[in-house]
């Protein structure tokens, strides 16, 4: 079991005292180990003692106060990290976490030799000024809250959800095929079209549409988000409440599911 020295855990406040005080007791007996062949027998278990004593009582309680306040400053900060990082309606990442987030992805997939693919969905709700305004901000803050956890229903652990814009959603699949990817935004179109949104017993239909594209090798946050962002305009543009890739992406995932029925 391997032990855990994280700023925020007690593992550390207890190592750390430990060892501390396990110094600080070395360096009392070292100091006094000079006097000791001049003492009498009992005046040298006394001077033992207290050098045992001590730096156990003062050494040892110091550090461990030390510590604990260490510890609680990391979760705090830990704490301040996670809130100014998430968006406080929705619960998923701001637009300034998740754009961070994947560009790190990025970068790293530009610094290995081995090719990694992956995918940029952007999804937003259809007809949403309307949901404000026949129902109020209340209801659309409800409808951004169920659009959130329907998302995050159908990704992987893996994955990267955030609220770009108001109304909007960014998702980042690491890994995945323009098949795989396809699949993945129209489960959530599906899933978000059959929730029951119903804010006092008035029945209001949720849609979405997604734009997405896919890269394979070294890309940019900016391309592959200025890629999707041209699909989502199609797909609002032809309707909405629909999936819209890039046509040769499309190709694939039609190939694979005319592969499929055969």
């Amino acid at each position: 079991m391997k032990l855990d020295l994280s700023p925020t855990s007690w593992g550390r406040v207890i190592a750390v005292t430990a060892a501390g005080t396990a110094f600080f007791i070395a360096v009392a007996f070292f100091v006094d180990s000079f006097n000791f062949p001049y003492l009498s027998p009992q005046a040298l278990w006394h001077a033992q003692l207290t050098d045992l004593l001590l730096p156990l009582g003062l050494g040892g309680s110091f550090l461990f106060f030390l510590m604990w306040k260490i510890r609680q400053l990391a979760i705090a900060q830990r704490d301040l990290s996670v809130i100014a990082a998430t968006d406080s309606l929705t619960a998923v990442l701001n637009r300034g976490a998740f754009s961070m987030l994947v560009e790190a992805y990025l970068d790293q997939t530009r610094k290995q030799e081995d090719t990694r693919s992956g995918a940029l969905l952007i999804i937003d709700a259809d007809h949403f000024k309307s949901i404000n305004d026949r129902l109020g901000h209340d209801c659309g803050d409800q409808a951004l809250r169920l659009i959130a956890q329907a998302i995050k229903g159908q990704l992987r652990g893996s994955d990267i959800v955030g609220r770009i814009g108001g109304e909007e959603f960014g998702v980042f699949l690491p890994g995945v095929d323009p098949s795989q990817s396809w699949l993945v935004a129209e489960g959530i179109r599906r899933r978000i079209r059959e929730m029951d949104f119903s804010p006092g017993g008035r029945a209001c239909p949720l849609s979405v549409s997604i734009g997405g594209t896919s890269f394979s090798g070294p890309t940019t946050y900016e391309a592959i988000f200025s890629a999707a962002d041209r699909r989502l305009y199609a797909a609002k543009s032809n309707g909405r409440d629909q999936v819209s890739f890039d046509p040769a992406e499309a190709a694939l995932v039609s190939q694979s599911s005319a592969a499929t029925v055969h």
